[in-house]
């Protein structure tokens, strides 16, 4: 049976619709507050400044994190920054153009209102920030300083050297450990959720298990807030933490909640590339290089195939010899296009023959240029007239050091090779994902009570998103969005007392919980969990990864149903279920992604056409470019959990404000 998806997007002008909404929508009183309990499972930006904030405001908060300690999220991992409509460089930059950039950049497949409330709040999270004493980079002057990012052509992006997102969880995780401290903040740390408890219709609690021990517990509150992060490693190799999965979510789709547009993934364009089969994750290389990184690949095949041979290197390809292919092939961003196009264009050098390691999987990141340029400039600051070449090189590494020195050190421990002296090698890699539970305007999901947040929810970014709009999204949820938002569902639970653990639904959840987690145990196969997650991993890569096609998408689903009829005759779990366990643990998340990789194929499968980072094969221009089908596919798929046959619902997307158009970025 299809389920109706209401946006309850209000009604009004899309420029003051969130400022005449927040001003009218239903409140919760202090008095109330301090007796409503809220649970959030997840403390990474958006869980962290979410359960701080809703503690900050009277409310009865717990938290938990299968982390030892909140400041270990995976956004404690993102790189190159943060954006902001600010217009500090006084380029251009405008609320409107952030978030025309931010849906031109998903290929029109988002929600425009759930957009331009992010490029709205983006200008309150760096103010939040700085107050906090987050240390983004400054100018001479001492001014706030900005860098661009791929998909824009204004500088919008603030950031912290190579490590603005521990940085920027940091401030989250004091103005948390502030609330803590007071008291309106229950820590519950090595707690990971297993399954979501509703009464009458309505999420009312969870069931966790503590890892330490491996006992099963039973929280409840009067809603519950999921900033759980994407699943991305439903590929096995990515960019993101070993330990990031999908579990939380997941959990809640088998209990009624959906999961939207699971087929748009994140490629990263910059990444190092794979280097062997015993890896078990990437590392990524951030955007921001490619400010003043070129990519490039040699123009000659037999270039190129002397340099995986070792006969060769970048070095000894002269200037006229070297396909500096983004700026070629889109004058207009060049190396800053956007990530789905970069990734693909990188696919097609090296499905040329031109790619520049071993494996032939590598192009080029080359930063000489860039360091002459800021030499030159250095010189005659200086008043260096005339500076040797040498000297302007000394010069110009410093100030790429001071830019990017923890990126580059970071490159040269992984790789061994000095990325100053000899372009960087890098390939692209799953990164984020764009899909997730499905969520309303108020940031709820169809199950009443249940919302999430950051990347655990799919509404801003549509098929592609644009470097450096996962903290914004992540930060402006958890500290602008949802503690206005959530009063729409309290401020109808003011009279509801308690939620009791004692109630049936629990007995019933944790029975759930403790079945499956025996089921697994008693399996007692031959195959390590590992091993199964590396080869599902294997079959996302190869038939739902940069690029798909109908018969490789059915051919895919079939094997993963075939893995995990396998999965649950043969894998090996050691140890017993009530003690530390982390191969337990690991073998829960990977049945999850078991599922979740037949929906994600499914997803890919039904959307017959190609949009940022869904490439079909079947439809593309004659230039290669991805060929999006609006008649037929400006929708949201919200998918259902069914074991033999997962339903699709959708929410039709309306574009009043955006002409929907071809994108180019040439």
């Amino acid at each position: 049976m299809s389920i109706v998806l209401d946006s309850k997007v209000p009604k009004g002008d899309l420029a003051s619709k969130w400022t005449d909404y927040r001003s009218t929508m239903n409140l919760v009183a202090p008095n109330n507050k301090r007796r409503i309990e809220i649970i959030v499972v997840g403390t990474g930006l958006a869980g962290a400044s979410a359960a701080a904030t809703l503690g900050e405001l009277g409310y009865k908060v717990k938290c938990f994190t299968f982390h030892d300690s909140p400041r270990r999220a995976h956004s404690i991992a993102a790189q190159g920054g943060i954006n902001a409509a600010k217009n500090y460089q006084n380029d251009g930059d405008s609320v409107y153009r952030l978030f025309y950039d931010t849906i031109k950049g998903g290929d029109y497949r988002s929600r425009e209102a759930n957009v331009h409330r992010l490029a709205e709040v983006s200008r309150n999270i760096i103010d939040q920030c700085v107050a906090q004493g987050v240390p983004f980079a400054r100018e001479y002057g001492g001014l706030l300083a900005n860098r661009s990012f791929g998909g824009v052509q204004v500088s919008r992006t603030f950031y912290a050297k190579g490590q603005t997102g521990q940085q920027l969880l940091l401030g989250a995780y004091q103005a948390l450990s502030r609330q803590i401290s007071k008291g309106s903040v229950e820590m519950y740390n090595r707690h990971e959720m297993l399954d979501l408890v509703k009464i009458d219709g309505k999420a009312r609690g969870i069931i966790a298990r503590n890892l330490l021990n491996g006992k099963l517990e039973r929280f409840a509150a009067h809603c519950v807030v999921l900033a759980t992060g994407g699943y991305g490693n439903v590929f096995y190799l990515s960019t993101n933490a070993m330990g990031s999965n999908t579990t939380a979510a997941w959990r809640a789709v088998k209990r009624g909640a959906l999961m939207a547009n699971p087929c748009f993934t994140q490629i990263h364009p910059t990444c190092i590339p794979v280097s062997g089969e015993y890896q078990s994750k990437l590392t990524l290389m951030s955007e921001s290089l490619r400010n003043d990184g070129r990519v490039w690949v040699p123009a000659k095949l037999e270039d190129a195939k002397a340099i995986r041979k070792g006969e060769k290197t970048a070095l000894d390809i002269p200037e006229a010899d070297r396909d500096y292919y983004l700026e070629r092939r889109y004058p207009a961003f060049g190396n800053l296009v956007p990530r789905d196009v970069a990734s693909r264009a990188a696919k097609v050098a090296c499905d040329e023959g031109k790619g520049v390691n071993p494996t032939g999987l590598a192009v080029y990141l080359d930063f000489a240029d860039a360091i002459k340029r800021y030499g030159s400039s250095e010189a005659h600051s200086l008043g260096l007239e005339n500076a040797s070449e040498q000297k302007i090189i000394e010069l110009g590494t410093k100030i790429v050091e001071k830019k990017y020195g923890n990126l580059f050190q970071m490159y040269e421990k992984i790789t061994g090779e000095n990325p100053y002296k000899m372009p960087m090698k890098i390939f692209p890699a799953v990164h984020y994902t764009m899909g997730g539970i499905w969520v309303d305007y108020n940031l709820e999901t169809n199950v009443p009570g249940l919302f999430a947040l950051g990347e655990a929810n799919f509404s801003d970014h549509g098929a592609n998103r644009l470097g450096a709009s996962a903290l914004m999204q992540g930060l402006a949820d958890g500290y602008f969005v949802i503690p206005y938002t959530i009063g729409q569902f309290l401020s109808n639970e003011i009279r509801t007392p308690s939620i009791s653990t004692e109630d049936p639904a629990f007995d019933e959840a944790e029975s759930n919980v403790a079945s499956h987690l025996e089921k697994l145990m008693n399996i007692k196969g031959n195959q390590s969990v590992e091993s199964f997650h590396r080869r599902l991993g294997k079959i996302m890569w190869e038939y739902c990864g940069m690029s798909r096609n109908a018969e490789g998408l059915k051919k895919g689903r079939q094997m993963i149903r075939e893995l995990r009829e396998e999965f649950y005759r043969d894998v090996f779990v050691p140890g017993e279920m009530n003690e530390y366990n982390p191969e337990l643990e690991k073998a829960s998340r990977v049945a999850d992604f078991l599922e979740l990789g037949e929906v994600m194929m499914m997803d890919a499968l039904d959307r017959a056409e190609s949009c940022g980072g869904h490439f079909r094969e079947e439809y593309s221009t004659t230039e290669g470019e991805a060929q999006r089908n609006d008649k037929d596919f400006t929708y949201v798929a919200a998918w259902s959990w069914d074991e033999t046959e997962p339903q699709m619902h959708r929410e039709d997307l309306e574009f009043k404000n955006v002409e929907l158009k071809t994108r180019s970025y040439k």
